[in-house]
């Protein structure tokens, strides 16, 4: 798991051929990675929302407590996840009409991998700090969007052409599920505190 991750940050392309010539599983994916990576953020935020505290900056500090932020956690690590499988869905759904359609694994496969600044990324939640953690989520999809497009088209064994238009749609609907991944996290991560939206509307 360390040496792609080291690989995918330092020389993309050639890692895309080493991970694509493993012929990785789904489980194998989810245990070796996938699993391991997502709970960076969760735990970050966990640690960041109820011993330092969010904050927009410049703000008095709110925490969350222990409590609250342990199943706050939990929901977050499993949405974090069942986001991967989705957009994994996506690109297999999306490559319908290639002549060489990659099959749902190596789909799931690809998008674990892509994900991995994303997950990176989640260590800046240590200080959760709301220009801060946006700057870093900002980081995260660049990255990611580089890595979508130098892999597509080796990984899932299709024309730099189809690669490009596949690998744009990806980024954009990626994208989308990041914004709703987000605000749910918002709203989480801001349960339990008088500053809650959550709480605000069903007091």
């Amino acid at each position: 798991m360390i040496n792609h991750i080291w690989g995918l940050l330092h020389h993309p392309d050639r890692e895309w051929r080493s991970i694509n010539s493993e012929g990785e599983t789904i489980s194998h994916l989810y245990t070796h990675h996938v699993l391991w990576l997502a709970a960076i953020p969760v735990i970050s935020a966990y640690i960041g929302t109820t011993q330092v505290g969010w904050t927009l900056g410049g703000e008095k500090a709110v925490q969350v407590s222990m409590l609250d932020g342990l199943w706050l956690g939990i929901m977050f690590y499993v949405l974090i996840i069942g986001a991967v499988g989705f957009v994994g869905g996506v690109i297999h759904w999306m490559a319908r009409h290639l002549p060489e359609r990659p099959d749902l694994q190596q789909c799931v496969v690809f998008a674990g991998y892509i994900a991995t600044p994303m997950f990176l990324s989640g260590l800046f939640a240590l200080y959760p700090i709301a220009w801060l953690c946006f700057l870093a989520v900002v980081s995260g999809v660049c990255y990611t969007g580089y890595l979508l497009y130098i892999g597509t088209p080796s990984f899932l064994g299709i024309s730099r052409k189809q690669g490009f238009i596949l690998s744009s749609t990806t980024l954009g609907i990626g994208v989308l599920v990041l914004e709703a991944l987000l605000a749910i996290v918002v709203l989480l991560w801001s349960m339990g505190s008088d500053y809650s939206l959550v709480w605000m509307y069903m007091k």
